[in-house]
């Protein structure tokens, strides 16, 4: 609205400067900018990211199989949580030698970290494998991969008005420059007859 009413205000103005037209028509285009090109940014940007986060999410679904593992040993405490989508990558879990059949019924066996607090050899848990009974991560829900899309369209948005403001802000620092230098210029001119009684005459 400012940048409306800047250009507005310069209509027809005596001592309206063709710097300050131009500062006024580029705070409105950076408005317009914000107002029409970021909310679009971030639909598209939300839409594409929603769409392939999606596709990986039936993809993980598909090929991420809940299993049952048996321990055989404890081999120590892990701090290292492989999950990405777990609460807390600090939870210490116990590390296990265990066997598992995969779901193409293969029989695997490998150090694992459980959340069994005290891990004997025969506890069951379950861990997630990929088609062939090798470790995989959790698969991601839809929930979650809805809430990355709307984070990437919210950051999508915030770059173009970010870029928008960049932008404006530039071109008004140089045309103060440019307006700064002209001043310097006319003092210049000006200064050796400053305030003498009938200077010009």
């Amino acid at each position: 609205m400012r940048a409306i009413g800047g250009l507005w205000r310069w209509r027809g103005n005596p001592l309206r400067r063709t710097t300050d037209l131009v500062e006024a028509w580029v705070a409105l285009a950076s408005l317009v900018l914000i107002l029409a090109f970021a909310p679009l940014a971030g639909v598209v940007t939300g839409s594409r990211v929603q769409d392939s986060l999606q596709r990986s999410v039936r993809e993980q679904q598909r090929t991420h199989h809940l299993v049952t593992a048996t321990v055989v040993e404890k081999l120590g405490r892990g701090l290292l949580d492989p999950d990405p989508s777990s609460t807390s990558t600090r939870d210490t879990r116990n590390r296990v030698l265990a066997d598992w059949t995969g779901a193409d019924g293969t029989t695997q066996q490998g150090a694992v970290l459980t959340d069994l607090r005290s891990p004997h050899p025969g506890d069951r848990f379950t861990l997630w494998t990929d088609d062939h009974g090798r470790i995989a991560d959790r698969p991601l829900d839809r929930a979650t991969a809805t809430t990355h899309a709307v984070l990437a369209g919210v950051g999508a948005a915030a770059l173009v008005v970010a870029f928008a403001e960049t932008c404006r802000r530039l071109i008004v620092w140089s045309l103060v420059r440019r307006r700064y230098a002209r001043w310097d210029q006319a003092w210049e001119k000006a200064g050796p007859d400053w305030g003498r009684t009938g200077t010009g005459s």
